[in-house]
């Protein structure tokens, strides 16, 4: 598919989850693959590499010959994900998906289909998947709606902490579930803006009002 795109003049990113080839974790590199797919796969199209690690001149410099069309092959880590916008780029895939969050595959896939040509995304897994990582990649084949795929990611990793540092997970203290009770969330908040004074609370005809709100802050 790639070859097919890239002979009809359409360039490619081809994104890793890492630098350096590591022995904690059995990952493919973009340094690694980058001599891989230049010398032995595609030896006929000019293949670029870029990461994080590379000095910024450097980096902008591949990023110029990409832009440009001197590089058809852009082999990558996520350092794409913000900042790129090449319209004749039409093709990514991205290995090992399953190893990468939501936010990032979306942010990622959003750096092909910016002109007008159609587009793909093609997302590479091992054989093993773990049920979370087929959830998050199911998502992004059925939704490109970046709300719908924050709701699912809110549902699989927690809201974190609201008064704390963890960004994930679920709070120690269960205030409210802020994906099923937005619209509770949203009937607390306009009768406390109704409401604004504290005192005001003890009134027996307000408290009334409240009553359907207790719920958001039962233990």
């Amino acid at each position: 598919r790639i070859r097919k795109y890239v002979s009809s003049g359409r360039q490619c990113y081809i994104v890793y989850p890492l630098v350096e080839e590591s022995e904690k974790v059995d990952l493919k590199s973009c340094i690694a693959a980058y001599e891989h797919l230049k010398h032995e796969i595609f030896s006929d199209f000019e293949v670029g590499l870029v990461h994080g690690k590379m000095e910024t001149e450097e980096k902008d410099r591949v990023m110029q010959e990409f832009s440009k069309n001197r590089i058809q092959i852009l082999v990558s880590t996520t350092v794409i994900e913000v900042g790129i916008d090449v319209s004749n780029a039409t093709v990514m895939m991205i290995e090992h998906a399953d190893r990468f969050g939501i936010s990032q595959l979306h942010q990622l896939r959003g750096r092909v289909g910016r002109g007008d040509e159609e587009s793909f995304c093609i997302l590479m897994t091992d054989s093993k998947v773990t049920e979370d990582a087929k959830v998050r990649l199911d998502a992004m084949v059925n939704f490109s709606d970046g709300f719908a795929l924050s709701e699912i990611d809110l549902q699989l990793r927690g809201p974190g902490e609201l008064m704390g540092v963890r960004q994930s997970g679920l709070p120690d203290f269960r205030i409210a579930d802020l994906r099923k009770d937005s619209k509770l969330i949203e009937l607390t908040r306009a009768d406390a803006i109704l409401f604004g004074n504290p005192g005001d609370l003890e009134k027996e005809e307000i408290r009334g009002r409240f009553s359907e709100g207790r719920l958001l802050f039962s233990n």
